[in-house]
């Protein structure tokens, strides 16, 4: 029975900032992440578009909003200091018509209470700086970056082993006990420790029910399904392009991503899957199906989108659907041009009534503290998510 002053469950981008912030924060405490793959950070962490987001859409005093100012400077601090590959791209946001027109100026009025840098360009000015790109209007972010945080979360796993941390790989959490301490048991055998942290993700809701204590929301996994552009278009744009997003709608629409590596990717969309880990639309897993289809906040957030959620269905199986989305403000990209690239898994936490948990969401217990909802921009966020976990277990240890 290994013995620690901390746990961490889930070795993705936000498990591992926190674990670093522990070791910095409680000197020579003994700190081990348990994690379930084989590999470190191969979930949301590795699958996603790589944007160093800026906090655009975030309302203003949501957690949401204060994470994502602070982990953009702290992110590429980070990189400075670690010689980790980036780039401050910044970011367009175009409005293809006279109501994303409008809802710009919404965008742009959060972006001014939230102290974000902003600069507004007609159709001429956008024209100049993406040639390839149509709009009517347009809003560039300068600070929006672009990085791979697979290599972050790598370098903040190396950081913890050499300050003494302990990383366990094919580490399943089975169960858990809260006494004087936490007992964890996993497939790898049983953990004591002083203190838990949970930032497991896709399983955060199946975490708080081994504590025993009843989620006031469940996971439920929605497909970002994504391609890549051949190598001869992978110039057709040099910065992230966003349309403007229906603010009625929980996800951002479909954008181009000039990535690290030089490639350039389109997506996400968001089509429910049918395993918490169903990367693939054939992926079913029995019992998370049964989950989902047994839990009413299902029903009623289709019932609150049911346009959207059939034109998403139906894009998701129909490529030409899906094209139509980013030749709104990209006519150039053609349809030999989706090439396959790998889809991501977000964890989107709704509640029984249909409604989607929109900022970040922590759940205490005597001994535990779980990351309950950790939405993008969860990994630009991952440093100062880590700072405000860390405070919260100073306040329940002390």
């Amino acid at each position: 029975m290994a013995s620690y002053d901390f746990i961490v469950i889930g070795g993705g981008i936000v498990g591992l900032a926190t674990a670093r912030q522990l070791q910095k924060q409680y000197q020579g405490a003994k700190v081990a992440i348990l994690e379930k793959e084989k590999k470190l950070a191969i979930h949301q962490t590795r699958h996603n578009s790589g944007i160093i987001h800026a906090g655009v859409y975030y309302a203003p005093g949501s957690l949401k909003a204060r994470f994502c100012r602070e982990g953009n400077i702290d992110t590429k601090q980070f990189c400075r200091e670690h010689n980790i590959p980036f780039r401050e791209t910044g970011k367009l946001l175009v409005a293809t018509d006279k109501q994303d027109a409008e809802r710009m100026q919404d965008l742009l009025e959060r972006c001014r209470i939230n102290e974000i840098e902003t600069e507004v360009f007609d159709q001429q000015q956008l024209h100049e700086f993406e040639p390839n790109v149509v709009g009517v209007a347009a809003t560039w972010v300068p600070s929006s970056g672009i990085v791979d945080f697979e290599q972050v979360a790598n370098k903040l796993a190396e950081q913890i082993r050499s300050a003494g941390g302990e990383i366990y790989t094919n580490c399943m959490v089975t169960g858990l006990t809260e006494t004087s301490g936490v007992e964890v048991k996993t497939s790898l055998g049983t953990f004591t420790g002083r203190f838990l942290v949970s930032c497991a993700g896709l399983y955060s809701d199946r975490i708080i029910q081994m504590l025993g204590q009843q989620p006031t929301f469940k996971i439920l996994p929605f497909r970002g399904e994504y391609f890549q552009l051949p190598a001869e278009k992978s110039q057709m744009v040099t910065h992230p392009i966003y349309p403007i997003p229906n603010p009625e709608l929980p996800f951002l629409g479909i954008h181009l991503t000039p990535m690290i590596d030089g490639s350039l990717t389109v997506g996400p969309n968001a089509t429910l899957a049918l395993a918490r880990e169903g990367y693939s639309r054939w992926k079913v897993d029995l019992h998370d199906l049964a989950e989902m289809l047994s839990y009413p906040g299902l029903y009623r957030l289709v019932m609150k989108y049911p346009l959207p959620t059939l034109i998403e269905l139906k894009n998701s199986l129909y490529r030409p659907g899906y094209l139509k989305q980013v030749n709104r403000y990209c006519p150039k990209v053609a349809l030999g041009d989706l090439r396959p690239y790998p889809a991501g898994v977000r964890a989107q936490a709704v509640k029984p009534d249909g409604t989607t948990l929109d900022d970040f969401l922590f759940v205490e217990s005597e001994k535990s503290l779980i990351v309950g909802n950790a939405p993008s921009p969860a990994a630009t966020s991952a440093m100062p998510i880590a700072r405000y976990i860390c405070d919260k277990v100073g306040q329940l240890i002390d």
